[in-house]
């Protein structure tokens, strides 16, 4: 079931758990509760970031990073059974003189020695790519990262950055996260694809569940205002094409007796270049049907069946 990051030697489970809600739409309880089921299940990557949450009022980022280390301290046993993965640069900019302090907090919130994929979390065009990487490199040697990945990148800027480190002698990035979902292909299909296919990097799509859209909690504009993230997916609500995709994932999981949330992951996750989607779960009912696509394969009819309904 373990899928290989690009060329890190790192290994994952076919779904990551999203980090973004811990400590934000879930508190402490509920996302002790969320991580471990989806490790006692099988799962294994974990993914946050040092922004995370500073976009609620009262916080300051951090906080969902500080949370994982909660957690790793109740059981340290779980640090062997996962593999996380953190960013910095959203709000910083990616100067090496930010990006060694950022990571070195990173480490000391969650209460570990090294972190295992770090990624520049989007493109900064004000800082020289070798300066960036070079900076991410020194990390890797000084043992506080195992691999590099790119976040929010345009797919000449990947090739790029893949020139940078070789010219250089870095090690070369291994993963790239990008928006990729149901109903959100063009982000990701294309040219990024081609250069994920092409160099051997490991892909993992955030907005998997398309802000709980494809989970089908969200079928008319009354349903938006259900929670934080509802309004985002007023676009899907009010196309033809989001409601096509909806019915679609409705008949899959009635062949299948999978929630439409794993039947969009289990979809997503064999697309080409996909090594694991990314999805958040804010209660144990929700983490039940992320951990439910580990397991779950979709046959290639009702695969066909969503992607021309997407299309």
């Amino acid at each position: 079931m373990k899928r290989m990051v690009g060329a890190s030697g790192l290994e994952v489970a076919p779904i990551a758990l999203g980090g973004n809600v811990f400590d934000w739409t879930a508190d402490e309880a509920a996302s002790f509760a969320v991580l471990d089921k989806f490790v006692d299940a099988g799962g294994t990557m974990i993914d946050t970031a040092d922004v995370y949450s500073a976009w609620v009022p009262g916080h300051k980022g951090g906080e969902s990073e500080a949370l994982i280390g909660r957690w790793l301290k109740r059981d340290p046993s779980k640090r062997d059974k996962v593999v996380i993965a953190t960013k910095v640069g959203f709000m910083a900019g990616l100067r090496p003189e930010t990006i060694a302090p950022t990571c070195d907090a990173s480490l000391q919130r969650m209460g570990i020695e090294t972190i295992d994929l770090y990624y520049q979390h989007k493109d900064d065009t004000d800082t020289p790519l070798a300066d960036s990487l070079g900076a991410f490199d020194a990390l890797r040697r000084a043992g506080k990262i195992r691999a590099i990945g790119l976040s929010n990148f345009e797919a000449p800027r990947v090739e790029e950055a893949l020139g940078v480190s070789i010219a250089n002698g870095f090690d070369l990035p291994a993963a790239l996260q990008n928006w990729y979902n149901l109903v959100e292909r063009t982000k990701f299909e294309g040219a990024l694809q081609d250069v994920a296919l092409n160099r051997g990097l490991s892909v993992f799509p955030y907005y998997s569940l398309a802000n709980g859209f494809l989970t089908g909690k969200y079928r008319s504009k009354a349903d938006l205002s259900q929670s934080p993230r509802g309004l985002r997916n007023i676009e899907y609500v009010d196309s033809e094409r989001g409601q096509k995709v909806l019915a679609a994932l409705e008949e899959v999981s009635a062949q299948t007796g999978a929630a439409m949330a794993t039947v969009a992951l289990a979809w997503l996750k064999v697309q080409p270049g996909v090594t694991a989607p990314i999805a958040s779960a804010t209660n144990e009912s929700q983490a039940d049907e992320l951990v439910a696509a580990l397991t779950v394969d979709l046959s290639p009819g009702q695969l066909e069946q969503l992607t021309f309904a997407s299309n």
